[in-house]
């Protein structure tokens, strides 16, 4: 099998034979990397990729839970929780999730992602009803306040089914709708929009030792069947988003292939999310220990993510991603 990647170009030097990126004006490829698991890659000009690649890859994508996918999109994180791995207790009271919510909304946060379960390396699983008290309430309040898109970073139905019913427009579930079969009925049930994330195992054992074949292709694999999956269940793939998983299971290099790679997944026809914000190995690469300083690295990275077409990017440090953002697009 062959997987074609773009090779993903800007400016107005633009080729006659150009193609845009997921109908994106600023975006474009003239050339796409052929992938196998068998040889090394090769480059082809777009007029010899077939036809019903070229469809996904140059294809408009539809709003998202109401957002138009044409332009950069930021999505901040909320967590409600005391142990998440870099902002653990922070926002774990309602009311300072209230007020972390609503700057990251004043910022330019498009969506709020709120969790209440940390899936940091070794977290433990915390009880459904647990879940739904730190993140319920939150919910309604920021919905009755319209800030921005509200998402539900959960793994479980009834957590998503009190979510959406408060308010959520998204469900975010980085165990890519198989760690509770019900929680695709709350999003099919609902018309909520969902997000599929890649993960290699559970949190408390995802980075013993991970392993992959071709951690690029084993990903997008992965990914390719969660969405036909979710199509089977009722979920239109325009109601999809597909997350990578940086550092769910990967070490440092595994998440470097996957920041390399990242054209590949518009492949699926599906917006791209982003999440690598004060990942683990931004501090072991940019030589930063304390989480909370890792924001140029985050930026750095989602820019690169943005390069590559990249519609979503998931990030803590909302204010500073945006105002790199509008330069990013000022000078492109």
């Amino acid at each position: 099998m062959d997987y074609i990647r773009p090779l993903v170009q800007h400016g107005a030097a633009r080729p006659d034979d150009a193609l845009p990126l997921a109908g994106r004006a600023d975006l474009w490829f003239s050339h796409a990397e052929v992938l196998t698991r068998e040889g090394a890659p090769s480059v082809l000009p777009v007029g010899k990729v077939a036809p019903e690649v070229l469809e996904r890859l140059t294809v408009p994508r539809v709003d998202y839970a109401g957002l138009s996918m044409d332009t950069p999109r930021i999505m901040g994180i909320v967590n409600t929780t005391p142990d998440s791995f870099s902002d653990g207790g922070r926002h774990a009271l309602a009311a300072d999730a209230l007020v972390g919510a609503g700057a990251m909304a004043t910022a330019g946060a498009d969506i709020l992602d709120i969790g209440g379960e940390s899936t940091r390396p070794g977290a433990e699983t915390v009880p459904d009803a647990e879940e739904i008290q730190r993140t319920e309430p939150v919910i309604a309040a920021l919905s009755r306040d319209n800030a921005a898109v509200i998402s539900i970073d959960t793994r479980k139905a009834a957590v998503g089914r009190a979510a959406v019913e408060a308010g959520a427009a998204i469900v975010n579930d980085v165990s890519g709708f198989t760690y509770d079969p019900h929680l695709a009925d709350v999003a099919v049930q609902s018309g909520a929009a969902v997000c599929v994330m890649h993960a290699l195992g559970d949190p408390a054992t995802m980075q013993d030792d991970p392993q992959y074949d071709d951690v690029l292709l084993d990903v997008y694999d992965y990914l390719a069947e969660r969405v036909v999956a979710l199509e089977a269940m009722g979920i239109e793939r325009a109601r999809i988003a597909i997350d990578p998983g940086i550092g769910f299971g990967k070490t440092v290099e595994h998440n470097l292939a996957l920041l390399r790679g990242l054209s590949l997944f518009h492949g699926l026809g599906c917006p791209i999310l982003l999440g690598v914000s004060r990942k683990g190995f931004i501090g072991r690469i940019g030589q930063q220990p304390d989480a909370a300083l890792r924001a140029p690295g985050s930026i750095a990275l989602g820019l690169e993510g943005l390069a590559q077409g990249v519609q979503i990017l998931r990030v803590h440090d909302v204010a500073e991603t945006v105002q790199a953002v509008r330069l990013w697009q000022a000078v492109r």
